[in-house]
């Protein structure tokens, strides 16, 4: 048998055997690559964060650039714009803590000294709800059993307070040690990102020099074209993410003036932060305000709920696929494609990585369509 044969043969029966064992073992190959990168969380989290603050800091530093250049301390404009765009960092997420926790702490003070009247307006709506049905000669056998299903819930509210005593001792060693590890993850990752940022020109010529040494000349062009595709596409990404939760901040502030809804500043904040985390945040930043108007008055909440689940259906089907969509280049209709595949294939960071990922696939496309459309070679 020629050799050329045989060795095509063998490298096609190879790649269909490890196609099968990875269709066969996804499971578990994904558990086993989840754990892997898992190690690497705070070098993961750094690069994040140095990413986001790129943009920043290219401004700081221009501008230092141009105000100190031809003085001594010419050498000092990167040193000084990675201190302020890390102390913008700082001051934002300061200003949102001493925003919210003061305002959080009154609206529960609100509610704590309102409880009796909810309790009696809650007393007022049952009866005003047996009335309307006619059920009063059938209410007294109705209200000892909804009595019973209640001590029956409060003894094992009690029991279950009391395991919880018991197993305290143990919850609070876990606590500890989550929050131990929580705050070293974040220490590693500020200084990583640190590194990141104010190295990012040695670090970048010395990934160039690698990949110029190691792959061929065609190669080696397509990577660097690739790898400043995805980096101006994840850049956009981020931009408009902030735009599209800047503008949904907005809405939720002049719909809750216009329903006369208490906190419209506080929960509008709230809501833009949270849109800035695909899917947990919506529900979260959802949760958390309509806790706050519980504290105030329940119907409120209700309607704020309601206004909010309108305001998100429209903010998913037109604000964030033409804001986000038009700066990636990415038409709409993917947008909501590759949000909804990349949601159901993996979780949480599909949904996070899946816009920029398919349009980066887009654009790539795109190009090749055209390419091939007008009958040029491939790139070198």
């Amino acid at each position: 048998m020629d050799k050329k044969l045989f060795r095509s043969l063998l490298l096609l029966i190879t790649f269909t055997v490890g196609l099968i064992f990875v269709i066969v073992r996804f499971d578990d190959l994904w558990r086993f690559a989840a754990n892997l990168l898992s190690n690497f969380t705070s070098l993961f989290a750094g690069l994040a964060i140095a990413f986001v603050l790129t943009q920043p800091c290219a401004f700081f530093r221009r501008h230092l650039d141009r105000a100190l250049g031809g003085t001594p301390l010419a050498k000092a404009s990167l040193p000084l714009a990675v201190l302020l765009s890390y102390l913008c960092l700082f001051g934002v997420v300061a200003a949102l803590v001493a925003f919210v926790l003061p305002q959080f702490t009154s609206s529960m003070g609100t509610f704590l000294s309102n409880l009796e009247r909810y309790m009696r307006q809650a007393q007022v709506w049952i009866e005003r709800f047996m009335e309307w049905f006619n059920v009063e000669g059938q209410a007294l056998a109705g209200m000892d059993q909804l009595l019973d299903r209640l001590d029956q819930v409060l003894r094992s509210a009690f029991n279950g307070t009391l395991s919880a005593v018991s197993n305290a001792v143990p919850f609070l060693f876990n606590f500890t040690t989550n929050l131990v590890s929580i705050v070293v993850t974040s220490v590693l990752a500020l200084v990583f990102s640190i590194y990141m940022l104010a190295g990012k020109d040695t670090l970048l010529a010395q990934c160039r020099h690698v990949l110029k040494a190691y792959l061929p000349p065609q190669l080696y062009e397509v990577a660097l074209d690739v790898t400043a595709l995805t980096a101006g596409t994840f850049s956009r990404f981020v931009t408009g993410q902030v735009t599209e939760a800047v503008i949904l901040a907005g809405l939720t502030f002049l719909g809750m003036l216009l329903l006369r809804l208490d906190y419209a500043p506080l929960i509008s904040v709230l809501i833009g932060v949270s849109a800035l985390v695909p899917i947990v945040g919506a529900y979260v930043g959802a949760a958390t305000s309509a806790l706050l108007l519980l504290m105030v008055d329940p119907m409120k909440a209700l309607i704020f709920l309601i206004f909010l689940v309108c305001l998100q259906q429209f903010e998913g089907n037109v604000i964030y696929p033409r804001v986000v969509g038009t700066s990636l280049g990415l038409p709409g209709i993917w947008v909501l494609a590759a949000v909804t595949v990349g949601g159901g294939l993996f979780n949480f960071l599909g949904m996070l990585l899946s816009v920029p990922v398919a349009s980066v696939l887009y654009t790539l496309l795109k190009r090749d369509v055209r390419r091939r459309l007008s009958g040029q070679p491939p790139a070198p």
